[in-house]
């Protein structure tokens, strides 16, 4: 390898391991933002999902809340019915 080749490797190697520092840092910071959530009586979990849930757009937010209902309801996991009761 020539030395220019070395040199752009070492750059990019440099400006990979200072991104990877700033995720772990970031990564960090989202933590303790969630610790600080659930000690306000937040749950980790659903803010998770809800900032899953913005990330999407509209339409597409609709469509996977439409079939999380039915197949919740082809389980029977709505009024307790048995996926047996609501089958035809």
């Amino acid at each position: 390898m020539h030395d220019a080749s070395a040199e752009r490797l070492t750059n990019y190697i440099e400006r990979i391991e200072t991104l990877e520092e700033e995720k772990a840092a970031l990564a960090g910071d989202l933590k303790e933002v969630y610790a600080e959530a659930k000690l306000e009586g937040f749950d980790p979990k659903v803010l998770r999902q809800v900032v899953r849930l913005r990330k999407l757009e509209e339409q597409e937010r609709e469509e996977q809340e439409s079939l999380l209902h039915m197949y919740m309801q082809a389980l029977g996991m709505y009024g307790g019915a048995s996926p047996e009761a609501t089958a035809d």
